[in-house]
Order: structure tokens, then C-alpha cells, then sequence
């Protein structure tokens, strides 16, 4: 059996701009290092991730997914889309003000998401009742929706 090689060949730039109205987010700032999983490689060859601010101040992103990201040929694989969408939609409940932790994402996957496209990430804080904050999003391009997501999130003691 053949060994296969990794790919270390660096992709080309990729452009993440924003909408008019979409000003940028600085999440490093927000939460620290915690965002590597996703966001840690800007250059890298598996996501691509910048974050913005909508004119109602809901989290937006816009990312690229690699071919290190790959599942089904040429596509994204669902676990990949399903963490972007932990990071983004936990990312948009810290943005708003509630210091949280994944209690429960469950994502409903609409179409294959073919690979090295940008797409945009929506978030919506649609409720926060005593520790339990919910965020729906999406990760979509244009009318097409690849990925929908519902996040019920859990704030956390900040006790550092």
C-alpha cells in the first residue's frame, strides 16, 4: 500500500471581505487563543476565518474552507462545517455579552458544501433566560443554505 503524502503546498490569498455595513470583529481580543481549532491558521490550507459586525451587531463571518477540510470528494466533510458553526455562533453569544460554553449544537446539514468557496456564516442570539443563551446560524452563499445550526449555550462562572 501506498503512503500517501500530506499536501504542504500553501493555497492562494483568499479574499474574506465583508458586506457594505459589515465592519470587522476582532474575536482574538474577545476570547483569546481559544479560537484555534478554526481560526488559528489564516494562511493555512483548512479554514480561512474573518470575523464582522452586521448593522444590528450580529456576528458574521466569512470562511473558506481548505481541502484540508475535505469529506465527500471535492466537498466539505460535515464535521468540519459543524465546528465552524461552534466557533461562530459560541463567538457570536460571547460577542453579546455572555461568557458561555457549548452545552448542545445540533446542526442539520442542507447541501454539500463544495470545497475552497468563501461562504458566510449568520448568527442570531435569539434568547438568553437565566444561564441558557440560544443562537441560531447558518453557513450559506447567496440563497443556497449548506448548513443550519441551533446552539444552546450555557454561561460559565468567570472565576479565573
Amino acid at each position: 500500500m501506498e503512503k500517501q503524502e500530506k499536501n504542504t503546498e500553501i493555497c492562494p490569498p483568499v479574499d474574506l471581505s465583508g458586506e457594505a455595513g459589515w465592519t470587522p470583529f476582532d474575536a482574538q481580543s474577545l476570547v483569546g487563543a481559544s479560537l484555534r481549532f478554526v481560526s488559528g491558521e489564516p494562511d493555512g490550507n483548512r479554514y480561512r476565518v474573518r470575523y464582522y459586525k452586521d448593522d444590528a451587531q450580529r456576528l458574521r463571518a466569512r470562511i473558506w474552507f481548505g481541502p484540508e477540510t475535505e469529506g465527500p470528494p471535492g466537498h466539505a466533510h460535515g464535521g468540519a462545517m459543524a465546528a465552524v458553526l461552534d466557533e461562530v455562533l459560541g463567538l457570536a453569544a460571547w460577542a453579546a455579552g455572555h461568557s458561555i460554553v457549548t452545552g448542545n449544537l445540533n446542526v442539520s446539514f442542507r447541501n454539500l458544501l463544495p470545497l475552497e468557496q468563501v461562504v458566510t456564516v449568520e448568527s442570531d442570539v435569539v434568547s438568553a433566560q437565566g444561564r441558557k443563551v440560544l443562537v441560531h446560524g447558518r453557513i450559506c452563499l447567496g440563497e443556497t443554505v449548506f448548513a443550519e445550526a441551533e446552539c444552546l449555550c450555557i454561561t460559565i462562572n468567570d472565576k479565573s
